[in-house]
């Protein structure tokens, strides 16, 4: 399949319609989030709002990045080519969610991933270069990258232990406490599960039936409650004292 190497244009009235919310995109992701008004409108003055049919691919791995994208809706499921040519599901990202910014510390400029929207998905295209030079003028803006960048890498390795030490109930477990809001709350905790359980099931090397029987599992033993598209945490330390059990 064709990589695209371009969004398709949005007119400019499609993007005047609501400049507060894309400025409020912008500034929603953490590396950008000081950014001033002057700085936000430099980045968005070539950006470009793009929308791709369900199972569409946005980019492919080893592509040349010209674009980093936002998503603003849908979703959006970043896989990675192995050595023998299977596709390995890394994540799954959001409304809010960045996408191609690892391309910024590859000596070529090339996508490190590829990306497949989940279901119909709205993005916005901001040219890497704008990103790059802003990296290079802003030192907080970087810091701050350089920072998510570390985490990133943290929790890939985590993923890498855990898919290849532990077993499936781990896996399902360290998920669920890595997604739990910040802080300490009085009651109940809500992981929303907003992608479909196949591609979760995926993203933690296991089959969707497995996930299904481990969350049941879960379920009986009062740690979770399984809401349709929402896990009710009802004891964060049974949680852990299952993961450590199974490990």
């Amino acid at each position: 399949m064709p990589t695209p190497t371009a969004p398709v244009p949005s007119s400019s009235t499609e993007l005047m319609l609501r400049p507060r919310q894309l400025r409020d995109l912008v500034v929603g992701v953490p590396w950008l989030g000081g950014l001033d008004d002057e700085a936000v409108s430099a980045l968005l003055a070539d950006a470009r709002i793009q929308t791709l049919k369900s199972r569409e691919w946005l980019f492919r791995q080893e592509a040349p990045a010209h674009w980093l994208y936002i998503v603003i809706s849908g979703a959006v499921r970043l896989v990675r080519s192995a050595g023998d040519g299977h596709l390995a599901t890394i994540r799954c990202v959001e409304r809010g969610g960045p996408l191609g910014e690892l391309s910024m510390v590859s000596s070529e400029g090339r996508y490190l991933y590829s990306a497949e929207s989940l279901r119909r998905t709205q993005l916005l295209a901001i040219p890497a270069g704008r990103c790059r030079a802003l990296l290079d003028d802003q030192p907080a803006c970087r810091a701050e990258f350089m920072s998510r960048l570390a985490l990133e890498l943290t929790e890939r390795l985590e993923d890498l232990a855990l898919i290849t030490q532990a077993d499936a109930m781990a896996r399902v477990v360290s998920y669920i406490l890595r997604q739990l809001p910040p802080g300490r709350a009085n009651g109940p905790r809500v992981v929303r599960l907003t992608i479909p359980k196949c591609w979760l099931a995926a993203q933690l090397a296991m089959t969707p039936e497995t996930l299904s029987r481990l969350l049941a599992r879960l379920r009986e033993a009062g740690a979770i409650n399984v809401e349709r598209q929402r896990l009710v945490v009802l004891d964060e330390q049974k949680l852990r004292d299952i993961m450590l059990a199974d490990h």
